[in-house]
């Protein structure tokens, strides 16, 4: 399942992510989104867990719960259109 991670604060780095969602199960990938020119995060990241019960997990114990500073929007990816 595809996740999507937004309100992240800024310092947040893809190792940092990939830990906590590690405490929730297997994670195949983690990405952080920034900005082409700049490089800076732009505050959202996609994370692929492949089993859909752990992701579930994950959703419902770290949407709204806070990190850095701030309460994270954890839920499924819309598909890209």
């Amino acid at each position: 399942m595809n996740l999507y991670v937004g309100n992240l604060n800024y310092k947040v780095r893809e190792s940092d992510l990939r830990e906590v969602m590690e405490e929730y199960g297997t994670v195949d990938s983690v990405r952080i989104i920034t900005d082409r020119e700049t490089r800076r995060s732009k505050g959202f990241a996609f994370i692929e867990m492949p089993d859909s019960a752990e992701a579930s997990n994950a959703i419902n114990a770290l949407n709204g719960a806070e990190y850095g500073g701030r309460p994270m929007v954890v839920k499924e990816a819309l598909p890209k259109n």
